[in-house]
């Protein structure tokens, strides 16, 4: 993820084949797509939504991490991008492509491409869904020296997010609310300059979405908010009130987290401060200006505040825990099929 060590430390006191999963078990409701409804905290029953398919998701973060790592300029990158390209156009209603040419921190010029699948483009009213699709060129946290030059898998940091995402837009295809969804993947969101570099420049990171929210894919681009996914999909993620989203969007935060605590999952969604993290949302909050929450893996018993392998070689599939996609997918669908 981008600049979020630097950004923890700097504000310490302000703080998911679709077509393989019915016959795979790594959730409770893996391979169950029906609709379903449940019942409120005060006993009144809710919208009924499509049972988001833990194991579909799970195989759509297996298909990035088997491109390998996904750096821009890299073929890797350019096949994962193809991939992902037709996965939205097989979903949405409607498919833009954003390339952009962006210079990175150490002067190197990277190709990148913003993909984003609008279901519903014609309906005012809009919801947008996003994630990073590209990982870290350096494994800059890596316990190993050796290691700090080399690029990771991004099985958490990258594809978890995607695939969460994935799998909601393979369920809107077949069922969608009542409110139009976009869902972006952001490109070039882990170039942010390296650790070993002196000094802190947060706006080497999310290149993608700082050149989506000044250009974005239509001039006119509002939605009533946003929710970003980052590092969602690891065993025993705590996600806690990430310091810009309450700053910004702070009623959008205690919606999410009520509702996830109703589906259950409050042992994720934990009302306690998080850190102030440099990420995609903080962009298209300040320069957008579209009230964004992240969805972010938030430890206390981490140096650097994430996830254990963060910005690690180790960051590969063994490190997804189903059930966390699980949570992170059905507190989201819950939430746009209510709104």
């Amino acid at each position: 993820m981008n600049l979020k060590l630097f950004s923890y430390i700097i504000f310490p006191a302000i703080f998911l084949v679709f077509m393989i999963s019915c016959g795979s078990n790594r959730s409770g409701n893996a391979g169950d797509t029906t609709s379903r409804s449940s019942t409120s905290e005060s006993g009144e029953t809710r919208v009924p939504m499509p049972a988001f398919n833990t194991d579909s998701a799970y195989h759509f973060v297996e298909k990035q991490v088997a491109f390998g790592p996904r750096v821009p300029n890299t073929a890797e990158h350019e096949a994962c991008g193809d991939w992902l390209q037709n996965s939205l156009e097989r979903f949405a209603d409607t498919v833009y492509v954003q390339h952009a040419r962006v210079r990175a921190w150490d002067g190197t010029v990277l190709n990148i491409r913003n993909f984003i699948g609008s279901f519903q483009p014609e309906n005012n009213r809009r919801i947008l869904l996003c994630a990073h699709w590209d990982t870290r060129p350096w494994a800059d946290h890596d316990p190993d020296p050796a290691n700090h030059f080399s690029p990771i898998d991004g099985a958490n940091d990258g594809a978890s997010g995607v695939g969460v995402l994935l799998e909601i837009a393979r369920l809107l295809s077949k069922n969608q609310p009542d409110i139009g969804i976009d869902i972006i993947f952001f490109d070039a969101e882990d170039y942010g300059q390296h650790d070993q570099r002196q000094g802190i420049d947060r706006d080497t990171w999310a290149l993608g979405s700082q050149h989506w929210s000044r250009t974005p894919h239509r001039p006119d681009y509002n939605a009533r908010f946003g929710i970003l996914l980052d590092m969602v999909g690891a065993h025993n993620a705590t996600f806690r009130h990430e310091g810009y989203s309450m700053l910004y969007a702070p009623h959008i935060v205690r919606k999410v987290w009520q509702i996830a605590r109703q589906e259950g999952f409050g042992h994720y969604f934990i009302n306690d401060e998080g850190g102030h993290i440099m990420d995609d949302h903080y962009y298209i909050n300040t320069i957008r200006n579209i009230p964004v929450i992240n969805i972010i893996d938030q430890r206390r018993d981490t140096p650097h505040g994430f996830f254990p392998y963060w910005h690690t070689v180790n960051d590969k599939m063994d490190a997804i825990d189903p059930n966390t996609l699980h949570a992170v997918g059905t507190t989201v669908l819950r939430v746009i099929f209510e709104e």
